[in-house]
Protein backbone atom coordinates (compact mmCIF):
# COMPACT_ATOMS: atom_id res chain seq x y z
CA UNK A 1 0.00 0.00 0.00
CA UNK A 2 1.28 3.29 -1.10
CA UNK A 3 1.59 6.11 2.01
CA UNK A 4 -1.28 7.84 0.12
CA UNK A 5 -3.50 5.26 0.56
CA UNK A 6 -2.00 4.47 3.94
CA UNK A 7 -3.27 8.14 4.43
CA UNK A 8 -6.74 7.86 3.35
CA UNK A 9 -7.26 4.86 4.98
CA UNK A 10 -6.74 6.29 8.22
CA UNK A 11 -8.63 9.53 7.73
CA UNK A 12 -11.50 10.25 9.77
CA UNK A 13 -13.85 12.55 10.88
CA UNK A 14 -13.10 14.22 14.51
CA UNK A 15 -16.04 12.86 16.01
CA UNK A 16 -14.81 9.54 15.22
CA UNK A 17 -11.70 9.53 15.55
CA UNK A 18 -11.56 10.44 19.09
CA UNK A 19 -12.79 7.40 20.10
CA UNK A 20 -9.60 5.85 20.39
CA UNK A 21 -9.80 7.07 23.64
CA UNK A 22 -10.82 4.82 26.69
CA UNK A 23 -11.89 5.05 30.42
CA UNK A 24 -9.08 5.75 32.14
CA UNK A 25 -6.73 7.24 29.31
CA UNK A 26 -4.00 9.54 29.61
CA UNK A 27 -4.18 11.85 26.40
CA UNK A 28 -0.80 13.52 25.60
CA UNK A 29 -1.21 17.23 23.84
CA UNK A 30 1.83 19.43 22.85
CA UNK A 31 3.01 22.82 24.01
CA UNK A 32 1.19 25.93 23.14
CA UNK A 33 -0.32 26.29 20.01
CA UNK A 34 0.48 22.28 19.16
CA UNK A 35 -2.61 21.36 20.10
CA UNK A 36 -4.67 20.29 18.30
CA UNK A 37 -8.40 22.22 18.19
CA UNK A 38 -10.47 20.17 16.32
CA UNK A 39 -9.57 16.99 18.18
CA UNK A 40 -9.72 18.97 21.51
CA UNK A 41 -13.25 20.31 20.66
CA UNK A 42 -14.47 17.11 19.24
CA UNK A 43 -13.48 15.26 22.89
CA UNK A 44 -15.42 18.14 24.59
CA UNK A 45 -18.39 17.57 23.03
CA UNK A 46 -17.91 14.26 24.38
CA UNK A 47 -16.28 14.20 27.32
CA UNK A 48 -19.41 12.78 29.15
CA UNK A 49 -19.07 9.49 27.79
CA UNK A 50 -15.85 8.33 29.08
CA UNK A 51 -14.63 8.04 32.96
CA UNK A 52 -11.22 9.51 34.38
CA UNK A 53 -9.47 10.78 31.26
CA UNK A 54 -6.78 12.90 31.36
CA UNK A 55 -5.63 15.44 29.48
CA UNK A 56 -1.62 16.21 29.92
CA UNK A 57 -0.20 19.40 28.14
CA UNK A 58 2.00 21.83 28.95
CA UNK A 59 0.65 25.59 28.18
CA UNK A 60 -2.92 25.12 27.19
CA UNK A 61 -3.74 27.87 24.72
CA UNK A 62 -7.48 27.67 24.82
CA UNK A 63 -10.48 26.64 27.66
CA UNK A 64 -11.63 24.20 25.63
CA UNK A 65 -15.12 22.84 26.79
CA UNK A 66 -13.50 20.01 28.83
CA UNK A 67 -11.35 22.06 30.94
CA UNK A 68 -14.88 22.04 32.90
CA UNK A 69 -15.16 21.56 36.93
CA UNK A 70 -18.94 19.95 36.44
CA UNK A 71 -17.40 17.29 34.03
CA UNK A 72 -13.28 16.80 35.60
CA UNK A 73 -14.56 13.07 36.47
CA UNK A 74 -15.25 12.34 33.08
CA UNK A 75 -12.20 14.25 31.25
CA UNK A 76 -9.66 15.88 33.63
CA UNK A 77 -6.93 18.37 33.03
CA UNK A 78 -3.57 17.59 34.12
CA UNK A 79 -1.09 20.76 33.68
CA UNK A 80 2.21 20.35 33.49
CA UNK A 81 2.73 24.22 33.19
CA UNK A 82 0.17 26.74 34.02
CA UNK A 83 -1.32 29.17 31.54
CA UNK A 84 -4.12 31.56 31.40
CA UNK A 85 -6.80 28.47 30.04
CA UNK A 86 -5.96 26.05 33.24
CA UNK A 87 -4.28 28.71 36.26
CA UNK A 88 -7.92 29.27 38.40
CA UNK A 89 -9.17 26.03 38.01
CA UNK A 90 -5.09 24.92 39.06
CA UNK A 91 -5.84 27.45 41.81
CA UNK A 92 -9.56 26.11 43.16
CA UNK A 93 -7.64 22.23 42.94
CA UNK A 94 -10.24 20.47 40.01
CA UNK A 95 -7.14 20.90 37.58
CA UNK A 96 -3.89 18.78 38.45
CA UNK A 97 -0.80 19.78 38.66
CA UNK A 98 2.42 17.35 38.03
CA UNK A 99 5.84 19.09 39.15
CA UNK A 100 8.54 18.59 36.44
CA UNK A 101 11.54 19.57 34.76
CA UNK A 102 10.38 20.00 31.27
CA UNK A 103 13.61 17.84 30.16
CA UNK A 104 12.74 15.05 32.40
CA UNK A 105 9.33 14.77 30.86
CA UNK A 106 9.88 12.92 28.38
CA UNK A 107 12.31 10.20 29.93
CA UNK A 108 9.24 10.17 32.80
CA UNK A 109 6.80 9.08 29.47
CA UNK A 110 9.47 6.19 28.96
CA UNK A 111 9.48 4.71 31.82
CA UNK A 112 5.73 4.68 32.59
CA UNK A 113 5.79 7.21 35.51
CA UNK A 114 3.59 9.61 33.35
CA UNK A 115 0.71 8.26 31.47
CA UNK A 116 0.25 7.90 27.48
CA UNK A 117 -1.95 6.19 26.37
CA UNK A 118 -3.10 7.99 23.43
CA UNK A 119 -1.37 11.34 21.34
CA UNK A 120 -3.03 14.46 19.87
CA UNK A 121 -1.50 16.80 18.39
CA UNK A 122 -1.51 19.05 15.29
CA UNK A 123 0.73 18.17 12.28
CA UNK A 124 1.99 19.46 8.62
CA UNK A 125 1.24 18.12 5.76
CA UNK A 126 2.53 14.50 4.85
CA UNK A 127 5.64 14.54 2.44
CA UNK A 128 6.07 12.64 -0.55
CA UNK A 129 7.90 10.06 1.89
CA UNK A 130 4.77 9.45 4.36
CA UNK A 131 6.02 11.88 7.03
CA UNK A 132 4.67 14.23 8.97
CA UNK A 133 6.50 17.28 11.01
CA UNK A 134 5.09 18.01 14.56
CA UNK A 135 6.75 21.15 14.38
CA UNK A 136 5.54 23.53 16.72
CA UNK A 137 5.64 20.64 19.62
CA UNK A 138 8.37 17.79 19.19
CA UNK A 139 8.59 18.26 23.27
CA UNK A 140 7.55 15.54 24.94
CA UNK A 141 5.23 14.67 22.31
CA UNK A 142 7.61 12.41 20.48
CA UNK A 143 8.46 10.47 23.08
CA UNK A 144 4.70 10.18 23.66
CA UNK A 145 4.22 9.00 20.34
CA UNK A 146 6.97 5.84 20.53
CA UNK A 147 4.85 5.25 23.76
CA UNK A 148 0.92 5.85 22.96
CA UNK A 149 -1.25 2.88 21.78
CA UNK A 150 -3.35 5.44 19.60
CA UNK A 151 -1.48 8.24 17.96
CA UNK A 152 -4.12 10.88 16.19
CA UNK A 153 -2.80 13.95 14.06
CA UNK A 154 -4.55 16.89 13.06
CA UNK A 155 -3.04 17.84 9.66
CA UNK A 156 -3.32 21.04 9.06
CA UNK A 157 -1.55 22.90 5.61
CA UNK A 158 -0.87 25.96 8.09
CA UNK A 159 1.02 23.94 10.41
CA UNK A 160 4.98 24.55 9.04
CA UNK A 161 7.10 21.47 7.88
CA UNK A 162 10.52 21.74 9.75
CA UNK A 163 13.10 19.52 10.22
CA UNK A 164 14.99 17.73 13.37
CA UNK A 165 13.42 14.82 15.18
CA UNK A 166 10.06 16.22 15.10
CA UNK A 167 9.29 13.98 12.08
CA UNK A 168 6.05 11.12 12.26
CA UNK A 169 5.47 8.34 9.83
CA UNK A 170 1.84 8.06 8.64
CA UNK A 171 2.96 4.42 9.49
CA UNK A 172 3.35 5.24 13.22
CA UNK A 173 -0.61 7.11 12.87
CA UNK A 174 -3.80 5.10 14.23
CA UNK A 175 -5.87 7.93 12.80
CA UNK A 176 -5.86 11.17 10.86
CA UNK A 177 -8.14 14.75 10.94
CA UNK A 178 -7.90 17.37 8.39
CA UNK A 179 -8.28 20.75 9.30
CA UNK A 180 -7.75 24.17 8.10
CA UNK A 181 -8.13 27.25 10.16
CA UNK A 182 -4.82 29.72 10.65
CA UNK A 183 -2.36 28.28 13.38
CA UNK A 184 -3.03 30.20 17.33
CA UNK A 185 -0.82 33.62 16.87
CA UNK A 186 0.80 34.73 20.17
CA UNK A 187 1.68 38.70 19.91
CA UNK A 188 4.27 40.54 21.08
CA UNK A 189 4.04 41.54 25.37
CA UNK A 190 3.99 45.12 26.23
CA UNK A 191 6.73 46.60 27.30
CA UNK A 192 7.03 49.28 29.70
CA UNK A 193 10.00 51.74 30.85
CA UNK A 194 11.11 49.17 33.84
CA UNK A 195 11.37 45.87 31.46
CA UNK A 196 13.13 48.44 29.20
CA UNK A 197 15.25 49.28 31.87
CA UNK A 198 16.03 45.50 32.79
CA UNK A 199 16.49 44.35 29.02
CA UNK A 200 19.30 47.12 28.84
CA UNK A 201 21.46 45.82 31.83
CA UNK A 202 20.92 42.25 30.33
CA UNK A 203 21.54 43.21 26.10
CA UNK A 204 24.88 45.06 28.23
CA UNK A 205 26.11 41.39 29.45
CA UNK A 206 25.93 39.70 26.11
CA UNK A 207 29.14 39.38 24.37
CA UNK A 208 29.58 38.91 20.38
CA UNK A 209 29.32 34.89 19.39
CA UNK A 210 27.12 34.37 22.73
CA UNK A 211 24.42 31.53 22.44
CA UNK A 212 20.94 32.48 23.34
CA UNK A 213 17.83 30.77 25.03
CA UNK A 214 15.12 33.03 25.82
CA UNK A 215 11.54 32.66 26.45
CA UNK A 216 8.50 34.73 26.21
CA UNK A 217 7.34 37.68 28.02
CA UNK A 218 7.81 41.87 28.03
CA UNK A 219 11.69 41.57 29.51
CA UNK A 220 12.59 38.23 27.00
CA UNK A 221 11.55 41.03 24.28
CA UNK A 222 13.24 43.96 25.87
CA UNK A 223 16.33 42.36 25.78
CA UNK A 224 15.84 41.17 22.17
CA UNK A 225 15.39 45.08 21.20
CA UNK A 226 18.38 45.97 22.43
CA UNK A 227 20.48 43.70 20.95
CA UNK A 228 20.79 45.06 16.96
CA UNK A 229 24.53 46.28 17.78
CA UNK A 230 25.80 42.62 18.91
CA UNK A 231 27.42 40.36 16.23
CA UNK A 232 27.22 36.34 15.99
CA UNK A 233 25.03 35.35 18.33
CA UNK A 234 23.45 31.38 18.43
CA UNK A 235 20.27 30.42 19.81
CA UNK A 236 19.73 26.97 21.34
CA UNK A 237 16.59 27.55 23.07
CA UNK A 238 12.97 25.92 24.09
CA UNK A 239 10.78 28.58 22.43
CA UNK A 240 11.27 29.85 19.14
CA UNK A 241 9.44 32.98 19.03
CA UNK A 242 8.79 36.04 16.91
CA UNK A 243 11.68 37.93 19.55
CA UNK A 244 14.43 35.63 18.08
CA UNK A 245 12.77 35.37 14.15
CA UNK A 246 13.87 39.80 14.36
CA UNK A 247 16.75 38.82 15.31
CA UNK A 248 17.48 36.57 12.88
CA UNK A 249 15.90 38.54 10.12
CA UNK A 250 18.08 41.77 10.43
CA UNK A 251 21.49 38.98 10.58
CA UNK A 252 22.29 39.65 14.68
CA UNK A 253 21.86 35.90 14.97
CA UNK A 254 23.91 33.94 12.65
CA UNK A 255 24.91 30.79 14.86
CA UNK A 256 28.34 30.29 13.02
CA UNK A 257 30.17 30.39 16.30
CA UNK A 258 28.59 28.04 18.58
CA UNK A 259 30.04 25.34 19.39
CA UNK A 260 27.52 22.72 19.07
CA UNK A 261 25.63 22.42 15.92
CA UNK A 262 27.06 25.52 14.02
CA UNK A 263 24.60 26.93 11.50
CA UNK A 264 21.28 25.80 13.52
CA UNK A 265 18.82 27.79 14.88
CA UNK A 266 17.67 24.75 17.85
CA UNK A 267 13.80 24.85 19.64
CA UNK A 268 11.38 22.70 20.77
CA UNK A 269 8.25 24.54 20.19
CA UNK A 270 7.31 27.46 18.43
CA UNK A 271 5.00 30.39 19.92
CA UNK A 272 4.46 33.24 18.10
CA UNK A 273 2.51 34.68 14.44
CA UNK A 274 2.41 33.28 11.22
CA UNK A 275 5.16 35.16 9.94
CA UNK A 276 7.19 32.96 12.38
CA UNK A 277 5.61 30.02 11.32
CA UNK A 278 6.05 30.29 7.65
CA UNK A 279 9.67 30.85 8.44
CA UNK A 280 9.76 27.67 9.81
CA UNK A 281 8.43 26.25 6.80
CA UNK A 282 11.46 23.53 5.42
CA UNK A 283 14.05 26.01 6.32
CA UNK A 284 17.38 24.62 6.83
CA UNK A 285 19.02 26.59 8.84
CA UNK A 286 15.92 25.38 11.89
CA UNK A 287 15.89 22.08 13.26
CA UNK A 288 12.81 21.35 15.70
CA UNK A 289 14.20 18.43 18.27
CA UNK A 290 12.12 16.78 21.85
CA UNK A 291 12.87 18.85 24.87
CA UNK A 292 15.56 15.86 26.30
CA UNK A 293 18.16 17.17 23.26
CA UNK A 294 17.44 20.73 23.67
CA UNK A 295 17.14 21.13 27.59
CA UNK A 296 19.69 18.43 28.29
CA UNK A 297 22.44 20.84 30.67
CA UNK A 298 24.93 18.69 29.10
CA UNK A 299 24.51 19.11 25.38
CA UNK A 300 23.26 22.93 25.57
CA UNK A 301 26.47 23.58 27.68
CA UNK A 302 28.97 22.76 25.22
CA UNK A 303 28.32 25.96 23.76
CA UNK A 304 30.28 28.54 25.08
CA UNK A 305 29.16 31.71 25.93
CA UNK A 306 26.01 30.38 26.25
CA UNK A 307 23.12 32.73 27.86
CA UNK A 308 20.19 32.14 29.72
CA UNK A 309 17.31 34.27 30.46
CA UNK A 310 14.26 33.44 32.27
CA UNK A 311 12.03 35.52 34.61
CA UNK A 312 10.92 34.96 38.42
CA UNK A 313 8.20 36.45 40.38
CA UNK A 314 9.86 36.68 43.73
CA UNK A 315 13.77 36.28 44.82
CA UNK A 316 14.76 35.80 48.88
CA UNK A 317 18.14 37.16 50.10
CA UNK A 318 19.89 33.95 49.69
CA UNK A 319 18.64 33.57 46.11
CA UNK A 320 15.83 30.87 45.71
CA UNK A 321 14.12 32.04 42.96
CA UNK A 322 9.89 31.27 43.20
CA UNK A 323 9.23 31.65 40.47
CA UNK A 324 6.15 29.19 39.40
CA UNK A 325 4.00 29.90 42.51
CA UNK A 326 2.26 32.94 44.34
CA UNK A 327 2.96 31.62 47.68
CA UNK A 328 1.38 28.06 47.87
CA UNK A 329 -1.11 29.02 44.79
CA UNK A 330 0.29 27.84 41.30
CA UNK A 331 1.13 30.60 38.50
CA UNK A 332 3.02 28.18 36.10
CA UNK A 333 4.89 25.92 36.57
CA UNK A 334 8.72 24.77 36.29
CA UNK A 335 9.47 24.66 32.60
CA UNK A 336 12.74 24.83 31.16
CA UNK A 337 14.39 27.53 33.94
CA UNK A 338 16.32 24.84 36.09
CA UNK A 339 17.67 23.41 32.99
CA UNK A 340 19.07 26.45 31.00
CA UNK A 341 20.09 27.63 34.80
CA UNK A 342 22.18 24.64 34.86
CA UNK A 343 22.96 24.87 31.02
CA UNK A 344 24.47 28.18 31.80
CA UNK A 345 26.24 27.51 34.69
CA UNK A 346 28.12 25.07 32.95
CA UNK A 347 29.30 26.61 29.41
CA UNK A 348 32.48 27.97 28.83
CA UNK A 349 31.86 31.70 29.40
CA UNK A 350 28.07 31.37 30.67
CA UNK A 351 25.75 33.28 32.34
CA UNK A 352 22.32 32.18 34.03
CA UNK A 353 20.87 35.59 34.70
CA UNK A 354 17.51 35.51 36.24
CA UNK A 355 15.34 38.79 35.70
CA UNK A 356 12.48 40.15 37.38
CA UNK A 357 11.28 43.64 38.26
CA UNK A 358 12.07 44.63 41.84
CA UNK A 359 8.32 45.24 42.97
CA UNK A 360 4.57 44.02 42.46
CA UNK A 361 1.31 46.02 42.89
CA UNK A 362 2.58 49.41 41.98
CA UNK A 363 5.66 49.30 44.14
CA UNK A 364 3.52 48.29 47.34
CA UNK A 365 5.27 44.99 47.28
CA UNK A 366 8.87 44.01 46.99
CA UNK A 367 9.62 40.96 45.24
CA UNK A 368 13.06 40.96 46.93
CA UNK A 369 12.21 39.39 49.68
CA UNK A 370 14.23 38.09 53.33
CA UNK A 371 12.87 34.65 53.06
CA UNK A 372 10.21 33.72 50.41
CA UNK A 373 6.33 33.82 50.74
CA UNK A 374 5.02 30.48 52.76
CA UNK A 375 4.42 27.54 50.42
CA UNK A 376 6.12 29.31 47.20
CA UNK A 377 7.60 26.87 44.92
CA UNK A 378 11.18 26.88 44.65
CA UNK A 379 12.02 27.14 40.83
CA UNK A 380 15.95 28.47 40.84
CA UNK A 381 17.90 27.09 44.38
CA UNK A 382 20.29 29.04 45.76
CA UNK A 383 23.17 26.70 44.86
CA UNK A 384 22.41 27.55 41.29
CA UNK A 385 21.60 31.24 40.92
CA UNK A 386 24.04 33.37 39.22
CA UNK A 387 22.74 36.76 38.08
CA UNK A 388 19.67 38.89 39.12
CA UNK A 389 18.49 41.59 36.94
CA UNK A 390 16.42 44.29 37.89
CA UNK A 391 15.62 47.71 36.99
CA UNK A 392 18.08 48.68 39.09
CA UNK A 393 21.28 46.65 38.38
CA UNK A 394 22.93 43.60 38.45
CA UNK A 395 23.58 41.19 40.96
CA UNK A 396 26.30 38.43 40.85
CA UNK A 397 25.66 35.96 43.70
CA UNK A 398 27.56 32.62 42.46
CA UNK A 399 30.55 32.23 44.54
CA UNK A 400 29.16 34.65 47.30
CA UNK A 401 28.41 34.40 51.15
CA UNK A 402 25.06 34.36 52.18
CA UNK A 403 26.16 38.38 53.54
CA UNK A 404 27.43 38.79 50.34
CA UNK A 405 24.46 37.89 48.76
CA UNK A 406 21.83 39.96 51.09
CA UNK A 407 24.00 42.51 50.07
CA UNK A 408 24.12 42.49 46.37
CA UNK A 409 20.15 41.91 46.03
CA UNK A 410 19.78 44.75 48.30
CA UNK A 411 21.39 47.17 46.37
CA UNK A 412 19.09 46.16 43.34
CA UNK A 413 16.04 46.25 45.28
CA UNK A 414 13.64 49.08 45.03
CA UNK A 415 15.19 51.98 46.99
CA UNK A 416 11.70 52.42 49.34
CA UNK A 417 12.58 48.50 50.28
CA UNK A 418 16.37 48.79 51.04
CA UNK A 419 16.47 50.19 54.50
CA UNK A 420 13.44 47.56 55.56
CA UNK A 421 15.26 44.82 54.30
CA UNK A 422 18.89 45.94 56.17
CA UNK A 423 16.88 45.53 58.96
CA UNK A 424 15.43 42.06 58.07
CA UNK A 425 19.08 40.83 56.87
CA UNK A 426 19.99 41.81 60.03
CA UNK A 427 17.37 40.01 61.86
CA UNK A 428 18.55 36.72 60.04
CA UNK A 429 22.15 37.20 60.07
CA UNK A 430 22.58 38.20 57.34
CA UNK A 431 23.63 41.90 57.74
Amino acid sequence: MSVRDLYQSKLQPAADAVRHVRDGDAIIVPTGVGEPPTLLTALSEQRRNWRDVKVLQILAMRKYGYIDRETSEHVRHVALFFGGATRAGGQEGWIDFLPNYFSEIPLQIERGLIGADVVFAMASPMDAHGYFSISLGADYTMAAIAKARAVVLEVNPNVPYAYGNCLVHVSQVTALVESSEPVLEVGLPKIGPVQQAIGGHVAAMIEDGSTLQIGYGGIPDAVVMQLTDKHDLGIHTEMLGDGILSLIESGVVTNRRKNYLPGKTIATFALGSGKLYRYMDRNPALEMHPVQFTNDPALASRNDKLVAINATLQIDLLGHCGSESLAHRPFSGTGGQSDFVRAANRSNGGKAIIVLPSTAKDDSISRIVPVLSPGTHVSTSKNDINYVVTEYGVAQLRGKSARQRAAELIAIAHPNFRAELREQARQLGLG
